[in-house]
């Protein structure tokens, strides 16, 4: 029996009523709209659902592929044989659970997470205003905007490791470094994190998020379609201006574009593959490396 179809019909057996696609485009799950038909995908309802489908997979010797919005992905353009499991609907809890601790799943996005803290008049959160991933993602890779990072605010987080335990790891044991974290270096699925914050003023905090997000919309390409930062950071160097330096905003291949208007961001200008998105950042990757001595390194993740 074909290994997603004995998986598909485990799913059902011990998650009934779990909705499974398949050959579910992924281009319409990422921020890049690129992306093929993945072979099988589940939308978990709940915490447990979404555990119990991440052992089903796991006991039949298939890695599950955990999506919240996919904005930091880049997907295959054939057909994809990944199973990927969708957190936004399972993983979506987000309450106050002390004075100034807020409880997260990993498939809220951390604008909502943002906009809760305001509302609750807690600070420190603002900085993921605008950052478009979901908090799972964006505690693996640590993310980050003006000056902040997730490994600032975050004292806790609950995975599920390769043999199926629940973990808890509490502070340095999370091991947040810039773009990384312990997560990454282990077969660790996020499910949920504490995020801790100060008391403060409603009214200045949305003044400062809706400061922030001017300034994005003023200096990045948010009017197309794309994973953000294309590029990480390369020590003692800015990857923006590294690839400004070489000549190389609005270069384009295929639909794929140095942005025009910030040059660490791959724009999708409509119609652009994976491939496109590869063949450019690899030139990138080369002109860069010969005029600066400087090898940059993707930050978007791939599925292929």
């Amino acid at each position: 029996m074909d290994s997603f179809e004995h998986l598909k019909r485990e799913l059902n057996r011990v998650c009934p009523g779990i909705e499974i696609k398949e050959n579910e485009p992924m281009s319409e799950h990422t921020t890049f709209r690129i992306g093929g038909p993945v072979a099988l995908m589940a939308l978990p309802r709940t915490t447990e659902e979404t555990v119990n489908a991440i052992r089903v997979a796991r006991s039949l010797d298939i890695h599950p592929f955990l999506v919240g919005r996919g904005s930091n992905l880049l997907c295959g353009d054939g057909p994809l044989e990944h199973f990927v499991i969708l957190t936004r609907p399972g993983l979506n809890q987000l309450e106050r659970v002390g004075e100034t601790t807020i409880r997260c799943g990993a498939g809220v996005p951390m604008r909502q997470v943002a906009c809760f803290a305001q509302q609750e008049g807690l600070t420190g959160f603002e900085f993921a205003h605008g950052i478009p991933g979901s908090m799972g993602g964006g505690v693996v890779m640590n993310a980050g905007a003006y000056g902040g990072e997730l490994q600032h605010v975050v004292t806790q987080t609950t995975a599920l490791d390769a043999e199926g335990n629940l973990r808890v790891f509490r502070g340095e044991e999370q091991r947040f470094g810039y773009r990384h974290s312990v997560f990454m270096e282990q077969e660790l699925i996020v499910l949920e994190t504490l995020v801790e914050l100060q008391p403060g003023d409603p009214v200045a905090i949305q003044a400062r998020m809706d400061d922030l997000l001017r300034r994005r919309k003023r200096t990045q390409p948010l009017e197309w379609a794309s994973a953000g930062s294309t590029f990480k950071r390369p020590r003692g160097a800015y990857a923006a201006a590294l690839i400004d330096q070489c000549g190389l905003k609005g270069y384009q291949v295929g639909g794929a574009q140095v942005s025009e208007k910030h040059a660490g961001f791959v724009v999708n200008k409509g119609g652009a593959t994976c491939a496109d998105v590869l063949a450019l950042t690899d030139h990138v990757k080369d002109v860069v490396w010969q005029h600066t001595d400087y090898r940059l390194e993707l930050e978007i993740q791939l599925m292929l």
